[in-house]
């Protein structure tokens, strides 16, 4: 296989150059051009059809984003943001981005070399896999029924990867102020999960926060893991609960959708309904199994839209998908099955 094509922007000439010297460390990447604004890019492009772009959220004269928005509707192109701690990222992933990764600051060599074999290099990878130009969003069918009150004190538990802040917010914006308590893991740096969580917050009709140790799920309500720690389901005082803890990485993440899903088939059992979004690899697939097997009711997202037909994809083949439908339909299934 030929080395995926990356063409670089960023308007620091420092910054550049030590991407592409950490880029082409990797066999597998080769940056046929470098750009220090969106003009350039847009001519290094047409000259070099590049298969994958980094994209800094900053740029003098056209920004990333406004860039991106002029950009996918004529040039459909996987793109890779490199942001700062900065909510404009979640801009730019509604523009089209496919991903993004935390800016480095202030690292020694080792943390520097782990950022661009295990974040940058490994989501320019997978992005070079998305078909962009197929992604078309698809407003869903609007949801019939209200929550019985039998199913309020109920679990719904949702795992994704990439392109899921988009996916999870296509599914959360339609969930009413009945929806028994949410719980989201989805794999995003530290610092981002907040914002998200805010953005979500000010965008839909249930409350959404980042979760903390002792947090209930409450109806209403989505608590989404932190970048840093998993998160697990807990009862206590006959009252479900989350706990925050832990870093190591299980299955390569940390937050693990594995750790969630798995703490929810152990505590919730058949009182719950687990969906797995969009997302490279397995993480969660096991998980979701465990839920079935536990009783509950399950739904994996299906491959045409999919940004990354993964994790739903292992899901559905080891079993643990009971629904496997487009992302349009899973709020509405979710209310259907919490109807009855």
């Amino acid at each position: 296989m030929r080395p995926i094509r990356v063409l670089v922007v960023d308007d620091s000439i420092m910054f550049r150059s030590l991407l592409v010297r950490g880029l082409e460390i990797d066999p597998h990447i080769e940056v046929v051009a470098q750009a220090e604004n969106a003009y350039e890019a847009r001519d290094a492009i047409i000259k070099y059809k590049p298969d994958v772009m980094t994209l800094d959220v900053e740029l003098p004269r056209m920004s990333g984003i406004e860039f991106l928005k002029k950009l996918m509707p004529q040039y459909p192109l996987p793109v890779v943001m490199i942001s700062a701690l900065n909510g404009k990222v979640f801009d730019a992933l509604d523009a089209g981005a496919v991903d993004f990764v935390n800016k480095p600051s202030n690292l020694n060599q080792s943390q520097l070399n782990d950022f661009f074999a295990q974040e940058l290099a490994t989501k320019i990878k997978i992005a070079s896999t998305v078909k962009v130009g197929k992604l078309k969003r698809v407003e869903p069918n609007s949801i019939v029924g209200t929550i019985s009150a039998a199913n309020r004190d109920r679990i719904v538990a949702i795992g994704a990867s990439t392109g899921g802040t988009e996916a999870i917010f296509d599914v959360v914006k339609h969930f009413k102020r009945d929806i028994p308590g949410v719980v989201i893991v989805q794999h995003m740096p530290p610092g981002f999960t907040k914002m998200y969580a805010d953005r979500l917050n000010n965008q839909c009709e249930v409350a959404v926060k980042e979760a903390q140790t002792g947090d209930r799920v409450l109806q209403g309500q989505v608590l989404i893991a932190p970048g840093d720690r998993h998160m697990r389901l807990v009862k206590v005082g006959g009252a479900y609960q989350v706990e925050c803890a832990g870093t190591d990485r299980v299955n390569g993440h940390c937050p693990s959708v594995e750790v969630l899903f798995n703490s929810v088939a152990k505590i919730a059992g058949k009182n719950a309904v687990g969906v797995i979004l969009t997302g490279m690899g397995g993480d969660g697939a096991k998980g979701l199994l465990a839920m079935r097997n536990a009783g509950a009711q399950t739904i994996g997202q299906d491959e045409a839209t999919c940004v990354v037909y993964g994790m739903p994809k292992v899901a559905y083949d080891i079993g643990a998908v009971q629904y496997r439908i487009p992302l349009s339909s899973i709020a509405g299934k979710v209310y259907s099955l919490l109807s009855k």
